[in-house]
């Protein structure tokens, strides 16, 4: 009965029509009970199905109708149970489990102990012995993705986040429990796990009780080939094997796993299928039985019914299927209870044994707009049709936020959803999304998105021992380690993190695979702004960048960056002072800046340094050092040299300290070829410049070297010292020697030199060598060979060979490089006296001029008058002109291109869209359109399209790279491609960026400059539409129209006869709520009346008036107010006064207006508004809120098109804008609280901040915050904003305070320090903190408030008596914090007496005990203060008074103090020079020379500030006032460039010490004459003559030399004559017609050189054809090249003739003419090897390693066998090189396990596994082969190999191993010969 119940499930099956016949028959013939009495049933069964069987219809086709959709239901979780058989396809390989998809979207997920009994057994073993087992595979080893699995359902739960989990099993125990071992029949398809390896084959574990499985070895012998690399089956393998055959009544079956067997198993009924034990993956023939909407119905197996749902249809067939039509099917799943069975008829199911080879979707993470719904489904969720046709799905809980808000309407076919692509199913080949906004909205969807170094907020899940857990995204979590909580180790760390708080952190490292993500929370690492390191290959020479300690030896810290790089910060590095135990220094964790000093990526090691490089002090003081001990320098050196004097070659200059002369030639300042002669002409005698390096001394004449490419090679290390260091392939760089006609010499940093041929120079043809360099250009080389002995090398100057890295970013940082030395200039020509040359260096490109027109001149250009100052000459092109009509004294607006520093003259222009510049928000790496605009050598100054915007780009991309053909230049007026590298302009006033290819290049186009438009107008397209149609509308009109697109502004309406029409927001509703837009009111397609306000003028966007005769043109101004259209209510727009000027000036300060905002300007940090059609205004981003929160994202605030409330301001002088504000009106009068920016941070003074409209403001020092710091201005940099108080107005800078105290009163902060404003606020005995504000002969100045100083008499400073002054300016620098106490108070006289002694304050003392210095004696004190008393109050008085006078004045200080020269100050620092001198008493002589006049005391200055004495540590500064101190900070910055040379550019480097202005100018002119006189001796005319004689000998001579380089086709044709046969010369003169762009020329010197070249000259015949070839493939077309192709073939050896041309093809990269032409060359020349070996190398080139295969059995299958092992074994080769190493070493292994004596193809093994394998690969190898039985000769050809490999790579242990081993077998040889 059971068996029975098993073969006829109860309700038995559907009868088939009559019509099915076909069918019927089958089913006939396949009948296994053929016995009469069963046919008799049957029909007794038929004549009682009569009247039965109508009804049975009707109910049937009721019941269809309903449950059709639902029988179709496609598969939800909820609808899988318990030991359901299912097919699945492994997603995801973990360690410890495997990842499933399964149909219809679900997935699953299998542990690690179901994949067998045996496997888990192994586990456990391992698991005990607590080491790995040799023979236990991973799982990543036994599964790929793509797999296809039978799996059982084990279990379905719900997780702790309340997600259902599907866990799954693959034991064979558990899916294929259902088959008895007599069910099991010949032909079955099972899979099974590898359970046990015998000696002639394996035990597979079937999980079919009482059974065992065996596999023979030969069985499986082609799959370990093809499959498994060749090696043997591991325990745990998930195999498809085929039953071969059963005997003892399925106790032993016998297996085979051949794929070809496999592939085509289908399921018979033979096989007694039932529905209980029908296993997922079989595949079955079926037929089609009914065809739904929703899916097919189908029978297989004569009596089972299954469905096909519509993501499981065959894509191709899909709504072609037809009842009865027969299929293959496979079986996806069964439902243990309901027993339905669900198939797929994906043809990549069809096939069992072949993984799926589609993984993934490559736009997973994509946000698609607008997306149909296909078909919605009740319980498993939507299908949805993307853009591209395919079909996606989402399921239900994907289909919104929660089950609360879900509405199935919604998902009717047809609706769109916003959606994200978040996943790929495996299994049906969708797409799967999600409508969640949360996920739409996630910054990152996998953790393939997230990179090391990247900032992520995410919310705090829970905090565990080992770390906090951080929730990054939907399904994301990353871990923050203990160490990275905080800056510091933390011990509690839940009271600051509490679970939901949102934390911003950086990603550490991320690993995809793993699902691995480490973050920081490291708040110096978060906020860091300095480039972060995430691979080795970042870490360049010289980069800052924060790090953090993992690990402190003696030697040194290791310290960690981004994504597991870390470097080593050796001890001598780790401080400018020894430190003898950095352990008790750094703390693992520690935060650290730190500087590369040198990074090797292909070793994975940095070597870093704590002594930041742009601290000059400690660096001179070092140099300083190290030349006392030497007196000398060396070739390599980096030294600090002064200018002696200009010569026409370079700079005489002397090396400090020693002033050791020394030349430094113009070429040697700078890598840029044209800076040279710039940096020569600007520097003057006197200039220091530092870093510059020595590049050779002979005879004690000293070459200097400042190019920043060699000084970085030479500080990172990087430059061979001596021959022997250097081998081919290196890449160095150096600069051009000299210039020879058979190649260039090129010198090294280290005094090598090598000659790069004339033929490896350049990729490009080269003529004339002098024509691609010159002497003393840096170039890149790459050593081609070396000549130890001779001491030569080769080198190659070829781009192709010398690339270093990127173009783009090379190109980007030559770029910057040279703007930066320009920029350097820049700073040298503003320290000149000449107003000119300050003025020029005060221009930069892109600053606007408005100018008078001096004069045009006969070529077009135009030359202005009215600069800045007179004597200027500015000039723009006829080109910049731009067609304008200009005149003699007209005024014009121009816009600066560039600034020529050597000829001192301005290029301007005149562009329109130059000079209306847009402000547009352009984005970083984003591509635009360019019009070049000026050409520089090196570089080119280009306007974007768009928006006008001036964009710098390089010229060049490498040093090398600097000829350029006539044809490859850029003009003026070409348009480029670029791609945006900044989007600010920085100093140079410049945007950077990096040319796109050349073919995205343009001409110039013509276009009528009168065609722009105004810079704030962007023109709405829907407008511009309709600007021809004419309309008869006049002001007042009604009209009706409907609605064509609605803008935030505005709104576009179509009125009949297609006029387009315009409502402002503003003529929308009657009141408008603020905040509201009124714009979305209107919806589109809607019908609006309106009424006729205005019209608009296109081309000027003017309103005019309704009598103008352009009126009809416009397009009409429209209102929809409800008050508008009542009957006489409307108001004209005022077309009358003309210029917006007028309109804005009936708006009055302080009005109240609705204004609806247009954009938000970036780039001017303004809001523009509108307040109607023709009034516009702006709002400045600090007048739009009191909130810091507002001001950081105005942005999230503000939303364009919202209406507004603003107060009138005023108009804006510049423009016809209103200046309106959020907050009220703007007066900042005393008591108003205002946003203001910072301008200036002044250090000890205080800051300078700026208001909107030009107000200034200062903040005082103490006015910062309401309690002082040490470093008070430590969080203020420029552009940050500000809240201030307004404390005063008297003067034009406002006096402002900062303190919350006065800003936010209401939060009633806790005032540590209260305001000091004068002597009444305070009392005698009170205790306050202030900041020292300079040492004085009788005490220390301290201020207490921004205008009260006080003053501590030495005996009241400290209880010690140091007996060096210079104590006091090292313990008490200026803007030291200390607290006082207030001794005694002078009110008439403004006398503060303070005290710092700890017995007043309760302090420490301000000498630290550690000093062990002398304490004061009672009566020492005593005498001290009254001798000083007398002489001394004067002074304090003088100097208390000066103090008060100077901060009432405004606050002068903030002023930068290097403007020290002023007179005023002049005597006040003689005077203190003075005193100075006075006190220290026997130092007083220290400079050498007597203070000179007023007028040098700024040199006097600077002479005695700082002094080193041997033998002491400290270093001594005379006591100069606060503002001379200064001067150190403020200085100019230094100029850095990126490759880390630092040129100063301070007071004390670049004005030398002069006397009064006039005098030097005089004596330099005076000196000019003299010289040029003493050069016209009569002995020197003579010589010159002599020189000019020899000069033209020289061209004689050179015009008769043979080896002369052609210069015309004359010299062409000569030197054809007289080697006719020299291809070479052919060539030459083609390249020279192919250079001047003459095509014909150089095709006719082909045909000429074909028909002169001796018929012998066969090789010589074949250059030509082959050059004739590739100028056709470049020049020609198809045909040309086809017809030259078919002549080449008959006059040449045709295989010759076509591997060219497919070469030609392959450089040219026309891959499928390649392809094409290599299938030609396999069908006429299939016996030759060589085209076999070159197609299989171009397919793996291309990556395409499938057809290589392919191409292999081909080629085995067309050669003689004699070739086979060669052309394998070159085979495997290529797959080393090119392809994958494993399948190479498979095809080696094969190939000797057929051939093991083809010694020549295990040397070729050998060598692969050297280059390309791991050391033990090596060994291996080399331990097979001296164990093979070959001939003596050959067997010590290997162990020499072996040997040598040993000694090159192994340890001396291992050289004796090979030495035994070699003795071993001599042994035993012998002994064989013996027996």
């Amino acid at each position: 009965m059971a068996a029975l119940e098993e073969s006829f499930p109860r309700g038995g099956t559907r009868k088939p029509h009559k019509s099915d016949k076909a069918f019927q028959q089958s089913v006939e013939q396949d009948n296994l009970f053929d016995i009469s009495t069963e046919e008799e049933s049957t029909k007794r069964k038929k004549s009682q199905k009569g009247p039965a069987k109508t009804k049975k219809l009707k109910i049937e086709k009721r019941e269809s109708i309903k449950s059709v959709r639902e029988k179709f239901e496609i598969l939800s979780v909820e609808s899988l149970c318990e030991g359901m058989r299912i097919l699945g396809c492994v997603k995801e390989v973990n360690e410890l489990e495997l990842v499933i998809s399964l149909p219809n979207g679900l997935q699953g997920f299998v542990q690690v102990t179901e994949i067998s009994d045996a496997y888990t057994k192994m586990l456990n073993e391992q698991v005990t012995q607590e080491e790995p087992l040799k023979d236990l595979l991973c799982l990543p080893e036994l599964f790929s993705p793509g797999m296809l699995v039978r799996c059982v359902v084990s279990s379905v739960s719900i997780t702790e986040r309340g997600k259902k989990s599907v866990k799954l099993s693959l034991n064979p125990q558990n899916v294929n429990r259902v088959l008895s071992a007599e069910a099991l029949k010949p032909g079955m398809l099972l899979t099974g796990t590898v359970s046990s390896l015998e000696d002639h084959g394996y035990l597979v574990d079937i999980g079919v009780g009482g059974t065992r499985a065996f596999l023979p070895l030969l069985k499986a012998q082609e799959y370990i080939r093809q499959k498994n690399k060749g090696a043997k089956l591991k325990v745990g393998q998930y195999l498809n094997c085929i039953i071969e055959e059963v005997k003892g009544n399925g106790g032993v079956v016998s297996l085979s796993i051949g794929h070809s067997e496999v592939s085509a198993a289908i399921a018979t009924e033979d096989q007694n299928w039932t529905l209980n034990n029908l296993l997922p993956g079989l595949v079955v023939k079926a037929q089609v039985q009914k065809v739904t909407p929703f899916g097919l119905m189908l029978n297989f197996l004569t009596f089972f019914k299954g469905l096909v749902d519509f993501m499981h249809q065959d894509p191709k067939k899909a709504g072609t299927y037809f009842s009865n039509q027969a299929v293959r099917a496979c079986i996806l799943c069964v439902h243990p209870r309901t027993k339905v069975v669900r198939l797929s008829l994906r043809p990549i199911f069809l096939q069992p044994g072949r993984p799926l080879s589609r993984l993934s979707c490559q736009h997973v993470g994509a946000v698609l707009d607008d997306i149909p719904v296909q078909g919605f489904f009740n319980k498993a969720g939507a299908t949805f049709r993307l853009k591209d046709g395919a079909l996606a799905y989402a399921r239900l809980s994907h289909l919104s936020d929660s089950k609360n808000i879900f509405n199935p309407e919604s998902f009717k076919p047809g609706n769109t959803h916003k959606c994200r692509i978040i996943d790929y199913s495996q299994m049906d080949g969708l797409a799967l999304l999600s409508l969640r906004t949360s996920i739409i909205e996630a910054q990152y969807l996998r953790y393939h998105d997230i990179k090391p170094g990247a900032v992520v907020k995410g919310t705090v899940l829970t905090i565990k021992p080992y770390g906090m857990l951080v929730k990054v995204g939907e399904q994301m979590r990353g871990l923050v380690p203990p160490m990275h909580l905080a800056d510091i180790l933390m011990k509690n760390p839940e009271k600051k993190y509490h679970i939901g708080d949102e934390v911003k952190c950086r990603v550490l490292l991320c690993d995809p695979e793993a699902k691995k993500l480490m973050m920081t929370l490291k708040k110096t690492l978060v906020e860091s702004k300095l480039p972060a390191i995430t691979c080795y290959a970042d870490g360049k020479s010289g980069l800052q960048t924060h790090g953090f300690i993992i690990r402190v030896k003696d030697y040194g810290c290791i310290v960690k960056f981004y994504n597991d790089v870390q470097g080593l910060v050796p001890k001598h590095e780790l401080s400018a002072q020894y430190i003898p135990d950095p352990e008790r220094v750094f703390y693992i964790g520690q935060v650290v800046k730190v500087v590369v000093l040198n990074s090797e990526p292909s070793k994975e090691r940095m070597l870093l340094s704590f002594k930041l490089l742009n601290h000059p002090e400690s660096k001179k003081e070092h140099a300083g050092h190290s030349q006392k001990k030497r007196g000398g320098v060396n070739v390599g050196q980096l030294v600090d040299v002064k200018i002696l004097e200009k010569t026409k070659d370079g700079l005489e200059v002397a090396i400090l300290p020693y002033n050791i002369p020394a030349f430094l030639p113009t070429p040697h300042l700078s890598d840029h070829v044209a800076n040279g002669p710039l940096l020569h002409h600007w520097l003057q005698a006197g200039d220091t410049l530092h870093r510059v390096l020595c590049l050779s001394q002979s005879e004690g004449h000293i070459l200097l070297c400042r190019k920043p490419a060699l000084v970085s090679t030479v500080e990172g290390g990087q430059d061979p010292k001596n021959f022997s260091e250097i081998h081919p392939g290196m890449i160095l760089i150096g600069f051009v020697k000299s210039i020879k006609d058979y190649g260039v010499f090129i010198q090294f940093p280290s005094g090598l030199s090598g000659l790069a041929p004339k033929a490896i120079m350049s990729d490009k043809f080269v003529t004339s060598t002098s024509d691609h360099f010159i002497e003393g250009q840096t170039v890149v080389a790459k050593v081609t060979s070396v000549d130890e002995e001779k001491q030569r090398m080769l080198l190659s100057l070829r781009l192709s060979d010398c690339a270093l890295g990127d173009l783009a970013t090379t190109s980007l940082l030559l770029l910057s490089q040279c703007l930066e030395e320009l920029q350097g200039v820049r700073s040298l020509m503003s320290n000149r006296d000449s107003v000119l040359h300050q003025t020029l260096a005060e221009m930069t490109p892109g600053m606007f001029l408005d100018l008078a027109v001096q004069e045009v001149l006969e070529n077009g250009s135009v030359v202005f008058s009215g600069g800045p100052v007179p004597g200027l000459v500015l000039r723009a092109s006829r080109y910049h002109r731009a067609g304008q009509k200009v005149e003699a004294g007209q005024k014009k607006k121009v816009v600066i291109l560039h600034v020529d520093m050597l000829k001192l003259e301005v290029h301007v222009s005149l562009r329109q869209n130059l000079v209306n510049r847009k402000a547009k928000t352009l984005k970083k790496g984003s591509e635009h359109q360019a019009i070049v605009q000026h050409l520089e050598e090196s570089f080119a100054v280009a306007s974007l399209v768009e928006t006008g915007h001036l964009v710098a780009f390089s010229l060049t991309s490498h040093l090398n790279d600097t000829f350029r053909f006539d044809s490859e230049k850029l003009h003026v007026g070409q348009g480029v491609s670029l791609t945006l590298k900044t989007t600010e302009p920085g100093m140079t006033g410049l945007l950077l960026a990096v040319e796109g290819p050349a073919a995205k290049r343009t001409m110039r186009q013509t276009r009528k400059d009168s065609e722009t438009v105004d810079e704030d107008e962007e023109v709405d397209p829907a407008l511009a539409v309709g600007t021809v149609k004419k309309h008869t509308l006049s002001i007042g009109d009604i009209v009706t129209g409907t609605i064509k697109s609605v803008k935030p502004t505005h709104v576009v309406v179509t009125l009949e006869d297609g006029i387009i029409g315009c409502i402002h927001a503003s003529h929308i509703l009657d009141d408008v709520p603020v905040g509201t837009s009124p714009t979305t009111k209107l919806k589109v397609g809607k019908t609006v009346t309106a009424r006729v306000i205005g019209g608009r003028d296109m081309k000027t966007f003017k309103f005019l008036p309704i009598s103008h005769p352009r009126f009809i043109r416009t397009i009409p101004e429209l209102s929809v107010r409800p008050s508008e259209l009542e009957k006489d209510g409307y108001t004209a727009l005022n077309t009358h006064s003309v210029s917006p000027m007028e309109k804005i000036k009936q708006y009055q300060a302080g009005q109240t207006v609705t204004c609806f905002l247009k954009r938000y300007n970036v780039v001017k940090k303004w809001l523009e508004v509108e307040i109607a059609p023709d009034v516009r205004g702006r709002i400045p981003l600090l007048l739009t809120s009191l909130s810091f929160k507002v001001l950081k994202h105005p942005d999230k605030k503000f939303q364009i098109g919202q209406a507004l409330r603003a107060t009138v301001v005023g108009p804006d002088s510049s423009k016809a804008f209103l200046c309106l504000s959020l907050i009220g009106p703007h007066k900042l009068e005393k008591g108003e609280v205002a946003m203001g920016r910072v301008v200036k941070v002044t250090p000890n003074e205080g800051l300078t901040v700026s208001f909107p409209f030009g107000k200034m403001g200062r903040v005082s020092v103490f006015h910062v915050s309401d309690s002082y710091s040490e470093r008070p201005l430590e969080d203020f940099v420029p552009q940050k904003v500000v809240r201030c108080y307004v404390l005063s107005t008297a003067d034009h800078v406002l006096t402002l305070s900062l303190r919350a105290s006065r800003t936010n009163p209401e939060t009633k902060s806790r005032i540590e320090d209260p305001e000091v404003n004068s002597i009444q606020d305070i009392k005698e005995g009170q205790l306050l903190r202030g900041y020292v504000r300079s040492i004085e002969l009788d005490g220390v100045l301290f201020g207490l408030g921004s205008s009260v100083v006080g003053l501590a008499q030495y005996p009241h400073v400290s209880q010690y008596s140091p007996s060096k002054k210079a104590l006091y300016n090292k313990y008490l620098p200026e803007g030291k914090l200390l607290t006082a106490k207030v001794l005694s108070l002078d009110q008439q006289k403004n006398l503060v007496e303070l005290s710092f002694l700890p017995s007043d304050t309760g302090k420490p003392d301000v000498f630290p005990a550690s000093l062990e210095l002398p304490l004061v004696k009672p009566e020492e004190g005593k005498i001290e203060t009254k001798k000083r008393d007398q002489k001394g109050k004067e002074e304090k008085k003088k100097s208390q008074k000066r103090k008060e006078q100077k901060n009432q004045k405004g606050q002068e200080e903030g002023k930068l103090r290097s403007q020290e020269r002023e007179a005023p100050q002049q005597p006040q620092m003689k005077r203190q020079g003075k005193r100075e001198r006075r006190e220290s008493g026997s130092e007083q002589d220290r400079g050498n020379k007597k203070p000179k006049k007023a007028g040098s005391s700024e040199e006097d200055d600077r002479r005695v500030e700082v002094y080193y004495r041997e033998g002491e540590e400290e270093v001594e500064e005379t006591s100069v006032p606060p503002k001379e101190k200064q001067t150190k900070p403020a200085e100019a910055p230094r100029l850095q460039l990126s490759s880390g040379f630092v040129w100063n550019v301070g007071l004390e480097s670049l004005t030398p010490a002069l006397p009064p202005r006039g005098e030097s100018s005089d004596s330099e002119e005076d000196e000019k004459p003299h010289q040029a006189m003493k050069k016209k001796s009569k002995k020197e005319r003579e010589l010159e003559k002599q020189k000019a004689e020899k000069e033209l000998s020289r061209i004689e001579e050179a015009l008769m030399d043979p080896g002369r380089q052609p210069e015309s086709a004359d010299d062409f044709d000569r030197l054809v004559l007289s080697s006719p046969n020299s291809s070479i010369l052919w060539l030459q003169y083609m390249v020279f017609h192919l250079q001047a762009t003459e095509i014909e020329k150089a095709r006719a010197v082909a045909e000429r050189a074909l028909k002169t070249i001796s018929f012998r000259e066969e090789q010589e015949k074949l250059n030509v054809w082959v050059a004739l070839l590739n100028l056709e493939n470049m020049y020609g077309s198809q045909e040309s090249l086809t017809k030259v192709f078919e002549r080449a073939v008959q006059y040449n050896e045709p295989l010759k003739v076509f591997l060219h041309l497919a070469d030609i093809y392959t450089k040219s990269e026309k891959f499928q003419e390649a392809g094409e032409l290599y299938n030609r060359m396999l069908k006429r020349f299939r016996q030759e090897k060589a085209v076999w070996i070159k197609y299989g190398a171009f397919l793996l080139r291309r990556g395409q390693a499938g057809a290589s295969h392919r191409l292999l059995q081909r080629a085995l299958e067309c050669l003689p066998k004699k070739e086979h092992v060669d052309v394998i074994a070159k085979f495997a080769q290529l797959e080393f090189q090119l392809g994958d190493a494993e399948r190479a070493k498979a095809i080696f292994e094969n190939t000797l396990s057929i051939y093991p004596k083809r010694t020549d193809v295990w040397s070729v093994y050998i060598d692969m596994t050297i280059k390309h394998g791991s050391q033990k690969d090596v060994r291996d190898i080399f331990e097979r082969v001296i164990h093979l039985s070959l001939a003596p000769k050959r067997m010590k050809f290997f162990f020499k190999r072996y040997l040598d490999y040993e000694k090159q790579h192994g340890t001396e242990k291992d050289v004796q191993a090979v030495k035994a081993k070699a003795l071993e077998y001599v042994e035993a040889r012998s002994s064989v010969l013996e027996d």
